[in-house]
């Protein structure tokens, strides 16, 4: 059984991996995504993250997409008390406002609560720094959803050390509900939004960073080698990442897939979870098969060798 890591300072508790929500209704349909979902909680899995506005970018969307579809999963397993849900606000419009104004967070959080046919989630985030408002207003409005019950735990998405340090002051200094996790970009070709301030503040004030884009938008699963690799997809990263210094860092997984015959997604998944700080990793999957590949990472341990292997060709690429 894969180990249990704490989110913060808080009570929640996941294994080291988290299902990201974020193809559901986009990529995947609603059968395949009950299917992921059921194989994921099968397979020893426990948190599920989404959005508000997963995924009102594509065609014929307008959010809410992904959360509606886990509400209809949680109604038709008839159970919600073994799996953890977090969701996120500010970025999804409503009423032609979005942001992280108080009148905006009860709307959104309702409206989200509504989706997944549930009265409560387990862990709410600030899905982006607002800077146009008041952050003494903004725990004023967390705390109060807290103590509603509406939500177990807060935290935030995409800040930066100072923004976050501030955020947390604010909820202090008013004996509030506190961010207990951050969810920024962090994987082996994209470290600067995590390391550096950003670690240093949330190893010491105890913050569960739950990184997003664990796998590079795919390209750490080693598909894409070729040009030829990039017809069909839809990620400009992974073009990016092939043109930059991508190859040094899969020659590094490829490395350790043979040394212990795990897959690069695994890897690749198991080294963030290997980091200072970092509670669980995203990540996502289209297909049973995929979310069973991922499902590996929970329970993979790298060597010192080999994560100094990775840190090594990682650095190189950054």
């Amino acid at each position: 059984m894969a180990e249990l890591r704490r989110i913060g300072r808080s009570d929640l508790e996941t294994p080291p991996l988290i299902l990201g929500g974020n193809v559901f209704g986009w990529t995947i349909d609603e059968a395949t995504s009950f299917a992921v979902l059921d194989a994921f909680v099968a397979g020893g899995g426990r948190m599920i993250d989404t959005a508000d506005v997963y995924m009102a970018f594509a065609p014929g969307n307008v959010g809410g997409e992904s959360e509606t579809i886990i509400g209809k999963w949680l109604k038709r397993r008839g159970r919600r008390d073994d799996v953890l849900i977090t969701t996120k606000v500010g970025m999804l419009e409503i009423d032609g406002v979005k942001g992280l104004a108080p009148a905006h967070i009860h709307k959104a959080i309702d409206a989200s609560l509504a989706r997944l046919g549930t009265d409560y989630v387990d862990l709410y985030l600030a899905h982006q720094d607002d800077a146009r408002a008041d952050q003494g207003e903004v725990a004023e409005t967390f705390g109060a959803l807290v103590k509603a019950g509406k939500v177990r735990t807060v935290g935030a998405s995409n800040f930066d050390a100072a923004r976050l340090a501030s955020a947390i002051d604010a909820q202090e200094r008013k004996d509030l509900a506190r961010y207990q996790a951050l969810q920024n970009q962090y994987n082996l070709l994209e470290r600067a939004d995590y390391e550096g301030a950003v670690q240093e503040y949330c190893v010491e004030h105890g913050i569960g960073m739950t990184p997003y884009y664990g796998l590079a938008s795919g390209y750490l699963t080693g598909k894409y080698r070729t040009q030829d690799d990039l017809k069909g997809t839809r990620s400009r990263n992974a073009r990016k990442y092939m043109e930059s210094n991508g190859p040094a860092v899969l020659a590094g997984l490829d490395a350790v897939v043979e040394e212990t015959g795990a897959t690069h997604a695994q890897i690749a998944l198991a080294w963030i979870a290997a980091q200072p700080g970092i509670a669980a990793p995203i990540a996502s999957a289209t297909s049973v098969k995929q979310l069973e590949d991922l499902l590996g990472a929970m329970e993979l341990t790298l060597s010192e060798t080999q994560l100094r292997v990775l840190n090594e060709k990682s650095r190189a690429a950054a």
